[in-house]
């Protein structure tokens, strides 16, 4: 059961804290429990029931009447919205839901729904990276379990899996090879894996070395095959890692490779990266250089400018 502020709802909801506070005294919509110091406090029921109504109140419905439903009257215009909308935010929220309940099945309605009507690529650039931003606030706040981080987590993780196995690449001219990894201490691998997708997707082969690596074990994958790019996601701060140093080091290792580079830990950090390798702010950055690669039309010298 997990506890959360008012804070942890308007991050998760949408709505504000103050509005929230008005909602409760002038609609009971919720009545939260108060810890010694008369702070409110939340539940994972009340946290279910506060994203249900936003989720209604964004569709239209007022907070008036939206007050007078039952738990069950709710839930089931929920399932309706869910089941004909095709608001990003709408999914996002129904994707919290079943993560906090651990509904597996709701789950794989969401997906297959948005699956079906964007296709795989758009579903996890405009749905599962905004909904992963999302736990990734409420895990540094605490307010969710690693239980709930984990299996949500394992749901996508699965997905990912199943579409890289129907990716059938073709060798063209342009094709490049692209060597993936996690730095030592690095186990979060849903970015790879999107990335890796994304690369086969665009008829270029990845070599995937997977979790916590060494820069020597990488060394040793990179002497043995021909890899034009090496690319790899920062998403854990790690103790007394410094990713300056690292990327130095991997710089000078690989003086000869491009690489490529994103997540937390070097997104927005005002990094001083060598010549070889670029951040990419968002998975677009990516598919912008695979497009680059792949249309004749662009220069050598252009496709070189992002990095030089």
């Amino acid at each position: 059961m997990g506890n959360y502020s008012i804070r942890d709802l308007e991050v998760l909801s949408g709505i504000k804290a103050h509005t929230l506070r008005i909602w409760e005294q002038r609609y009971g919509i919720i009545e939260p429990k108060r810890t010694d110091t008369n702070i409110r406090l939340y539940d994972d029921t009340d946290l279910k029931r506060i994203l249900n109504i936003s989720l209604l109140n964004q569709n239209g419905y007022k907070i008036s009447k939206i007050a007078t439903m039952t738990e069950q009257d709710m839930s089931i215009e929920v399932l309706q919205l869910t089941d004909k909308n095709s608001k990003y935010p709408d999914q996002i929220n129904a994707l919290v839901s079943c993560m906090i309940t651990l509904d597996k099945e709701l789950f794989e309605k969401v997906m297959s729904k948005s699956i079906l009507q964007y296709g795989f690529e758009k579903t996890m650039i405009h749905i599962i990276f905004p909904f992963m931003n999302k736990v990734g606030m409420l895990w540094l706040t605490g307010a969710i379990s690693p239980s709930q981080e984990h299996f949500i987590s394992h749901l996508i993780r699965k997905k990912i899996m199943v579409a890289l196995d129907g990716q059938i690449s073709s060798k063209l001219p342009s094709s490049k090879t692209f060597m993936l990894f996690l730095p030592e201490g690095e186990y979060h691998e849903l970015g790879l894996l999107f990335g890796s997708y994304i690369i086969k997707s665009r008829n270029h082969k990845v070599i995937y070395l997977g979790q916590s690596l060494l820069i020597e074990h990488i060394k040793d994958a990179h002497s043995t095959a021909k890899v034009d790019y090496l690319f790899s996601v920062f998403t854990t701060s790690m103790g007394d890692f410094d990713v300056s140093e690292y990327l130095e080091k991997l710089s000078l290792t690989f003086p000869d490779t491009k690489i490529l580079i994103t997540g937390y830990q070097v997104v927005g950090q005002d990094l001083k990266v060598p010549s070889n390798i670029q951040i990419m702010h968002k998975i677009e950055d990516l598919i912008d250089i695979l497009d680059n690669i792949n249309n004749p039309e662009k220069s050598e010298q252009n496709f070189d400018s992002l990095f030089f």
